[in-house]
């Protein structure tokens, strides 16, 4: 599955518990502009209301040969899930204070897919520890390649 955009930040400063798949509800601009890599992850996040999920804050820039009928950069986009899962998202994310986070925009079958992730945030000595287990490896592999 080639990957449209990845938000690098979220693994960083969230630990993801669980992965969704989801459609989302775009116009033809936006797809066209998805299409060439224009998505931009800053703050992003997603939130159920009335049953359905939201994006928010996700800025799909606009589509350069697109005429007055443009779409806005960062407006509020649906997230297509069945309803069991929209379900079990909202009592896992209550119960636990999970944040709903997209992690990628890719393509499968030619649909524009998002993976969104139920994370929890890290506090400052999590990032801490991580960097230091990466630093190791990369000293470990420095010294079995010689």
């Amino acid at each position: 599955m080639p990957d449209l955009a990845k938000n690098k930040k979220a693994c960083h400063n969230y630990q993801v518990l669980d992965k969704y798949e989801c459609g989302i509800v775009l116009t033809g601009t936006e797809v066209k502009s998805c299409r060439l890599h224009n998505i931009n992850f800053v703050d992003a996040y997603a939130q159920i209301q009335d049953g359905e999920v939201q994006l928010y804050n996700v800025h799909i820039s606009e589509y350069k040969e697109g005429n007055r009928e443009n779409h806005e950069p960062k407006r509020v986009r649906k997230l297509l899930l069945h309803k069991a899962e929209i379900r079990k998202i909202a009592s896992n994310t209550q119960k636990k204070g999970l944040t709903l986070i997209p992690l990628s925009f890719y393509l499968k079958k030619g649909k524009i897919k998002v993976c969104l992730g139920a994370c929890k945030g890290k506090t400052k000595s999590d990032k801490r520890e991580v960097m230091k287990k990466k630093q190791v490896e990369q000293d470990l592999k420095r010294i079995i390649s010689g």
